[in-house]
């Protein structure tokens, strides 16, 4: 068990016992948690290897622009960029178009059309 976990256990331990909804908004937050660490080392990474591949002729306090243009520079970041979207649509996605009373709502609208459809005719 993690220690602000357990330390949140020790605190509220009687308040939230056997709670499904504190299980379920901590998976939540670990899953957040682990997206931002994924997005931490992508921005660290990429930018070690953008900044030494355009460092890489740097003789004499020269600095030498060679490796700004090209294609193997940005590859990296390109690539795994695109592995953190999707890794972010999976923890933010779903809500994001599709919101928790989005289907509620729309399952309400479509009642009140056929209600008004069907009291049409009488």
């Amino acid at each position: 068990m993690g220690r602000c976990r357990k330390r949140f256990y020790e605190q509220y331990g009687q308040e939230f016992e056997n709670d499904e909804s504190f299980e379920i908004a901590y998976k939540q937050v670990k899953r957040i948690k682990g997206f931002y660490s994924h997005l931490k080392v992508y921005l660290i990474v990429n930018a070690v290897i953008i900044i030494s591949n355009i460092n890489r002729d740097f003789i004499e306090s020269r600095f030498n622009d060679s490796g700004l243009f090209d294609w193997h520079t940005y590859s990296t970041a390109l690539f795994w960029g695109i592995g953190l979207l999707i890794h972010a649509f999976t923890i933010f996605g779903p809500d994001l178009f599709f919101g928790a009373d989005w289907e509620q709502k729309k399952i309400q609208k479509y009642m009140d059309k056929e209600s008004q459809n069907a009291n049409k005719w009488e």
